[in-house]
């Protein structure tokens, strides 16, 4: 199993959030955000959008830590990038 996450920096509704991705399916990305207590409505497309103050709990849970630019490379090689 293998999550990517990248920082909090993206601004929304008064926060600063991640994205939390798999490499290998959404079934994983889905259990691993349930575990993780990511609700379902959070999943965008082809990512969770995590808030700031849940990042740490990602990591811990077993995300990687990644930069942007290397979580899109990843997702997009493995198949599972869904352009807006």
């Amino acid at each position: 199993m293998t999550l990517y996450i990248d920082p909090p920096v993206w601004p929304g509704h008064g926060r600063l959030w991640s994205h939390l991705v798999s490499d290998v399916s959404y079934e994983e990305l889905h259990a691993f955000a349930a575990r993780i207590g990511a609700p379902r409505r959070a999943f965008e497309r082809d990512h969770y959008d995590v808030p700031a103050e849940r990042y740490g709990a990602a990591v811990a849970a077993g995300a990687l830590e990644v930069g942007s630019k290397e979580l899109v490379r990843r997702l997009t090689a493995a198949g599972l990038r869904r352009r807006k």
